[in-house]
């Protein structure tokens, strides 16, 4: 359902050197980008991620209520998506957990502020 969806950042060499490792995490790739936008994702049929210098050139600020949530594909690999992004600089927001019977993600902020959650259902 969804294509890709965009976040904003301040600095895209840096944006670029976190979302590069944390992402080889779970086999995703930079799929194309110019300059000032990057989509990354396991093929071009599949939802992505970008990240990109907003287009009004303004700085980034990241939305209340925002927040990108990526598969973790089991418990283990949500610890591994939060270890791997606490240790490029992100910032946490909840520690890896079960928030409810079929739920179980880990929460932090990037190097930008926004939000990402890892999560595992089921």
């Amino acid at each position: 359902m969804i294509g890709y969806s965009t976040i904003g950042v301040n600095d895209m060499d840096r944006a670029v050197a976190f979302y590069d490792a944390l992402l080889a995490e779970v086999g995703a790739s930079q799929i194309m980008g110019m300059d000032r936008i990057k989509f990354y994702g396991t093929g071009p049929d599949s939802g992505m991620l970008a990240i990109c210098i907003p287009y009004d050139e303004q700085p980034q600020n990241p939305g209340n209520g925002n927040m990108v949530a990526i598969p973790g594909g089991s418990r283990e690999g949500v610890d591994k998506l939060y270890a791997k992004a606490r240790e490029l600089g992100a910032t946490d927001e909840g520690e890896p957990g079960e928030r409810m019977p079929t739920f179980y993600g880990a929460y932090v902020r990037d190097l930008d502020g926004n939000k990402l959650c890892f999560f595992q259902m089921g």
